[in-house]
């Protein structure tokens, strides 16, 4: 097992059409493969044996009845041999998560860290002790590579500024240099959230996910994909202003979202259960915060849902009144009625989820890559 896939440009493309198929409709059998891409079964079967020899796929138990002859074995994705690592690194904690190829979390593990105002290097160092620690756990999956979350504006290949870690201008080269497994990619922490309420959660294709840390990002999701932007920036909700002249933001400018509805700005739940006033009139203020700034979204981008996560969730039964009031109020002239607002339910495991599923989607699209 877990041999090397070898092929031409051709035979890489009906790979990932072969794979592709198993994925979105198995198990089937080669027979219903070959019926669903339009290749002979003699080249399903060598398709097939490919990528059951790279550990992509298994046979599985049970053959399907209703057929004449000879039933056919069903092959399925196989969780058994290749998986994907999603790693974070936010504020006050460090996270990794290592999911199968057929989207099933193998290990998860997070630590406490305070990672404020930090250089990247004790860091990272860090997150790789803990990659490891979680890797170890399982070792007959072979890790088909890594992307990592981070709270600030990426491209270019560079963490441009994550302005609560301190870092600013870091080359993702230096960081992946700096990570035992490889190949590793960097990607911002809201639209990894993103990503990951779309692909392990109950999202539609189209929605805006907004990501409650300490800072405010989000994400747009289009028929299943996200906008990145011209330069990959594209989400900064925490940084759109809501006060002109507000109080003074880590962005350089004044009155952002984000000194408003940032966590740092929310009470405990804890607090709002046991109905305290001030707790209360903390989170209407922060709602009617998000509510303007998401009204600009709204005109702005038309989303057709709009999703809370992060430590929007467990105070959404309190901060959505007031964001609902100001969409509505905001909102009602110009369409029918305002996007639905609903919380996230990956709660705290989005970016690492997405994180990890971004590697799974290379390996499907492209199974060669592991060769």
């Amino acid at each position: 097992m877990n041999q090397p896939v070898r092929h031409g440009a051709m035979r890489a493309r009906n790979l990932a059409l072969v794979l592709g198929e198993i994925a979105g409709g198995g198990p089937l059998t080669r027979a219903a493969l070959a019926e669903l891409t339009g290749l002979t079964k003699t080249t399903v079967s060598s398709l097939v044996a490919d990528l059951l020899s790279a550990g992509l796929v298994a046979q599985a138990p049970a053959a399907r009845g209703g057929e004449r002859g000879r039933p056919g074995v069903e092959v399925r994705l196989s969780g058994e041999h290749v998986a994907a690592l999603g790693l974070e690194v936010n504020v006050d904690y460090l996270a990794a998560c290592l999911v199968d190829l057929t989207g099933a979390v193998r290990a998860r593990r997070t630590v406490r860290a305070d990672n404020r105002a930090s250089r990247p290097e004790p860091v990272l160092a860090a997150l790789d002790r803990l990659a490891g620690e979680t890797l170890a756990g399982v070792p007959s999956l072979r890790v088909a590579g890594a992307v990592l979350a981070v709270p600030g504006t990426v491209g270019e290949r560079r963490v441009h500024h994550a302005p609560h870690l301190g870092w600013r201008n870091v080359e993702t080269a230096d960081i992946a240099a700096r990570l035992s497994v490889a190949p590793v990619a960097v990607e911002n922490e809201a639209n990894l959230a993103a990503l990951g309420e779309l692909e392990f959660g109950a999202a539609p294709r189209d929605f805006l996910y907004v990501s409650g840390e300490i800072g405010v990002g989000a994400g747009l999701v289009r028929d299943g994909g996200l906008l990145r932007g011209s330069s990959g920036l594209a989400g900064e909700l925490g940084h759109v202003v809501v006060t002109d002249g507000g109080p003074a933001c880590r962005c350089g400018s004044r009155g952002c979202l984000e000194v408003y509805a940032g966590r740092g700005s929310l009470p405990d739940p804890a607090s709002l259960a046991a109905d305290d006033p001030r707790a209360a009139a903390a989170c209407r203020r922060a709602g009617r915060a998000l509510g303007l700034a998401l009204s600009s979204a709204v005109n702005l981008l038309d989303p057709g849902t709009i999703v809370l996560g992060g430590c929007y969730v467990p105070l959404f039964p309190w901060l959505a009144p007031a964001v609902e009031a100001v969409l509505d109020e905001r909102l009602g002239a110009l369409r029918p009625a305002p996007p639905a607002l609903v919380p996230a339910v990956t709660g705290p495991d989005a970016a690492v989820l997405g994180a990890a599923g971004q590697v799974l989607r290379r390996v499907l699209a492209d199974p060669a890559s592991l060769a």
